[in-house]
């Protein structure tokens, strides 16, 4: 069943590429949008297209007290959203024996899954009193199977799947939405250093349109593009055995300080040899 395009909306990961055309998408529809990330000349910049209708906050998603900091804010401005989207992820590549790789898979599920429920928990109340709402989950086609390389990402994205039908049971009955995506490739930052081949690469700005349509729709379950899913799925169908030698020899996913890997907020990447040691802080608060 249609419903109206979401007028009131939360959206986490506005810096990076699906986050900014997710935000051009609301706000050239006409919506209110609360502009969520680590950049703020990136957040800036998005609120200039529509200032008397966004917010931006500058926080990081796992850190709950900043985010209950601007779900208030947002809240006593613009009303109860009628969409959160938390579109906020990192990804990367992953070794089991390697030790300095543990930080990056704890940071990942902080960041992917933990992160997704910070988001989400100040809003379910308040939607369920009003009786309605959507709250969108941005999981992955790499949550379906683990990949060899891509451990922490592919565990954190089959948490993610495993939380949001978990969620969907329990909201059903408060006439709540709740829609997993799972996209395959997008031309991003986050799959600009993969050194493999991306089958069906979608742009970040057909696959805004076609969440942004499946909020619309009302509709659970969003796999995009859906070719990719078809074949996704038989792959899995394949022996355990085939499908790892299928998939083992292929290039693997950067590690957190190689050459190609995205930055993972609040992680210091591994020193180059013969670096000197720095700290740094890691800046967390909601800054409406």
């Amino acid at each position: 069943m249609s419903s109206p395009r979401p007028s009131n909306v939360v959206l986490t990961g506005a810096c990076g590429g699906l986050g900014q055309a997710l935000a051009r998408e609301l706000l050239a529809a006409g919506s209110k949008v609360a502009l969520v990330g680590l950049q703020r000349e990136t957040l800036e910049a998005l609120a200039t297209l529509a200032p008397e209708r966004s917010a931006i906050y500058l926080l990081d998603v796992s850190d709950s007290a900043a985010v209950n900091a601007m779900a208030a804010d947002w809240c006593a401005r613009f009303g109860t959203p009628d969409a959160v989207i938390a579109n906020a992820g990192v990804a990367g590549g992953y070794l089991t024996e390697a030790a300095e790789d543990l930080a990056v898979m704890r940071r990942m599920l902080e960041i992917n899954l933990l992160g997704v429920a910070t988001t989400f928990q100040p809003f379910v109340a308040p939607m369920r009193a009003a009786g309605r709402g959507s709250l969108v989950g941005i999981a992955s086609l790499a949550g379906w199977r683990g990949l060899p390389g891509n451990g922490a990402y592919c565990a954190s994205k089959a948490g993610l799947i495993a939380y949001l039908q978990s969620l969907r049971a329990e909201l059903r009955a408060d006439g709540l939405q709740v829609l997993t995506v799972h996209p395959g490739y997008i031309r991003t930052a986050l799959t600009a250093g993969n050194r493999f081949t991306m089958p069906a690469l979608l742009e970040p700005q057909d696959a805004a349109r076609r969440i942004v349509a499946a909020v619309r729709a009302g509709r659970e379950q969003l796999v995009m593009p859906r070719r990719l899913g078809w074949l996704s799925r038989l792959l899995s169908l394949l022996p355990a055995r085939w499908h790892d030698r299928l998939l083992g020899g292929q290039p693997r996913k950067p590690r957190a300080g190689e050459a190609g890997a995205t930055p993972i907020p609040g992680l210091t990447p591994p020193a180059a040899p013969g670096a000197q040691p720095h700290s740094a802080e890691h800046e967390s608060k909601a800054r409406p």
